[in-house]
């Protein structure tokens, strides 16, 4: 599967969520679908799954979409245990596995082809997870997992989408961080 054809179901799917992409996922949805309540996390690998679980705790009455890298979280695979303690209702943490740190020159991650993504997440703790590498399969489901009860972690297994710019203004610039900030308080 593409990852950009997978952010783009995702985006068809978005409705009002908060979403935190990390990395090459946040430079495609930014293009994909501009939307005010996107926390870019780039910058520090593998704290996604931890901003999404201080949001999703932090705001419960709205949905929160991690769309992390698997390089990311080889990083902070202890925030699983974390979120299945925490069980937080409303927290849906998309894995993008391609095998590879592709925002640092696409070196491959240690235990490449042998670790299970939605087996560490299984041994958390996290009472619902799923595993795609069918772009069908993921688009036939996607909409009944978006409606389960979280925690839910989603492991993709995808290789590199299109081209996208590196908007780096964006990532950093005050302007994001300023209308995350503002759709967070009018909602």
């Amino acid at each position: 599967m593409k990852r950009d054809d997978v952010i783009r179901i995702l985006a068809r799917h978005h409705t009002d969520e908060i979403v935190v992409p990390l990395y090459q996922a946040a430079f495609e949805w930014m293009e994909i679908k501009p939307w005010p309540l996107t926390l870019y996390a780039f910058g520090a690998m593998g704290t996604g799954s931890s901003h999404g679980l201080g949001l999703a705790l932090g705001r419960p009455d709205k949905r929160v979409l991690v769309f992390d890298g698997d390089g990311s979280l080889l990083m902070n695979l202890g925030s699983l245990v974390t979120i299945a303690e925490a069980a937080p209702p409303n927290l849906i943490h998309f894995v993008f596995e391609n095998g590879v740190y592709e925002a640092n020159g696409s070196l491959p991650i240690p235990g490449q082809d042998v670790v299970s993504f939605a087996g560490f997440a299984r041994s958390a703790g996290i009472p619902s997870v799923y595993e795609f590498d069918n772009i069908e399969a993921f688009e036939a489901e996607i909409g009944a997992i978006l409606k389960e009860t979280g925690p839910v972690f989603v492991c993709l297994k995808v290789e590199k989408g299109g081209d996208y710019p590196y908007r780096w203004d964006v990532i950093h610039g005050p302007e994001s961080r300023d209308a995350f900030r503002k759709a967070m308080r009018e909602t």
